[in-house]
């Protein structure tokens, strides 16, 4: 079953917060998403029950393998539909905003595609 669009959200969150800090806590996460404490404080819950997350006895935040590897997979998908939304002209913020939501439902095919396409044309490497 996939998961669902938030779920990857706070994955890739946490993912890109535990590339800038040596700890990630709940209130991090929430500051980064500017979402409320209690929110973050339900889904940190339901990715824990389901196994994509750990929380140590300090609140630090870390990802199991299986959330990990969700995190970095839509992370690609997000710096990759950037650059190309952005090589095509579209502006940064516009690129990002659309990136971020196209990122949850494009298809492997397609994606790896775009991924070949850009390579090809020496716009990314991989």
């Amino acid at each position: 079953m996939k998961m669902q669009e938030s779920g990857e959200m706070y994955l890739e969150t946490i993912y890109i917060l535990s590339q800038e800090k040596e700890f990630v806590r709940s209130l991090d996460v929430a500051e980064h998403m500017n979402y409320s404490k209690p929110s973050v404080s339900r889904a940190v819950g339901l990715l824990k029950s389901s196994g994509y997350l750990l929380v140590d006895g300090n609140g630090h935040l870390a990802l199991t393998e299986s959330g990990r590897a969700i995190a970095a997979k839509i992370y690609e998908r997000h710096t990759v539909l950037t650059k190309m939304f952005v090589d095509i002209g579209v502006d940064e913020k516009t690129a990002t905003d659309d990136a971020c939501r196209i990122e949850h439902y494009i298809s492997d095919t397609s994606f790896n595609a775009i991924k070949k396409h850009l390579h090809d044309k020496h716009l990314l490497d991989i």
